[in-house]
């Protein structure tokens, strides 16, 4: 499994070091990070972003986001990019979106993007990804937006129904957005996950109290964090089918 860490990282360019040989996930919205990852990171890709947009009452840049996959999708550290998605919408409002999308970017950049599957829309649109694209994002949305939840538990166990084998493999490549906690991502046979853990943690003093981590720079802090998260691996395969919280096959 991928571990993918959001840029961008508290501390600044020194904290930023310590994705030397990591993966990065960087947002358009901090889209000034891209450069120092794609030199030293071992691989990154990219987010659309439309999440920092909406938080912010902003509109989302389509053709500024077009404008950005193309500089980076030729880059040899690229590994994808995610495709823009309405934020809140239906599953009408962003198969809108994605037909923009297709009819904006060349072929090149289109095989190279990841679909949203919103957790509140028909696993319908869910199984049709899992036909037309070699990999699937989930995005946790509406009265799913919670990750850990326990409806949320019981959505993503009615989608590994639909992108899952009958002994539980994942038919295409799965990446969980905002899923990078070991306590989720080794619940499910995902190839990578994201989240900004280390991004935001790294630099909280309030989380690091004690005679023994008080003194520890930032870089240290984030460094640490980052080797707890990836001490750790998803499931092989999905192995619930009671709806549960529970995956009784994890080698993470």
């Amino acid at each position: 499994m991928i571990h993918y860490h959001g840029m961008p990282l508290s501390g600044g360019l020194q904290t930023e070091m310590v994705m030397q040989g990591r993966h990065a996930f960087v947002s358009f919205a901090h889209a000034s990070t891209v450069g120092l990852v794609a030199e030293i990171s071992q691989s990154f890709a990219l987010d659309n972003g439309a999440f920092s947009a909406w938080k912010s009452d902003k509109a989302f840049d389509l053709n500024g986001f077009s404008d950005f996959v193309a500089e980076w999708h030729r880059h040899p550290g690229f590994d994808w990019y995610v495709m823009p998605d309405v934020i809140g919408g239906d599953h009408h409002e962003n198969q809108k979106m994605r037909a923009a999308w297709f009819n904006l970017v060349n072929s090149d950049v289109w095989k190279k993007g990841v679909p949203v599957w919103h957790l509140h829309e028909p696993l319908e649109v869910l199984r049709d990804f899992c036909a037309a694209y070699p990999r699937v994002a989930f995005g946790s949305s509406a009265e799913f937006s919670q990750v850990g939840s326990t409806v949320w538990w019981s959505r993503m166990a009615e989608a590994m129904e639909i992108c899952c084998d009958d002994i539980g493999r994942p038919k295409v490549k799965l990446h969980g957005l905002r899923m990078l906690d070991p306590t989720i991502f080794s619940h499910f046979p995902f190839s990578s996950a994201d989240s900004t853990n280390v991004g935001r943690n790294a630099g909280l003093d309030c989380r690091w109290r004690g005679p023994y981590v008080e003194s520890l720079s930032v870089r240290a802090k984030a460094a640490i964090l980052i080797e707890r998260i990836e001490a750790h691996a998803s499931a092989s395969r999905w192995a619930n089918t009671s709806h549960s919280s529970q995956n009784l096959e994890l080698f993470g």
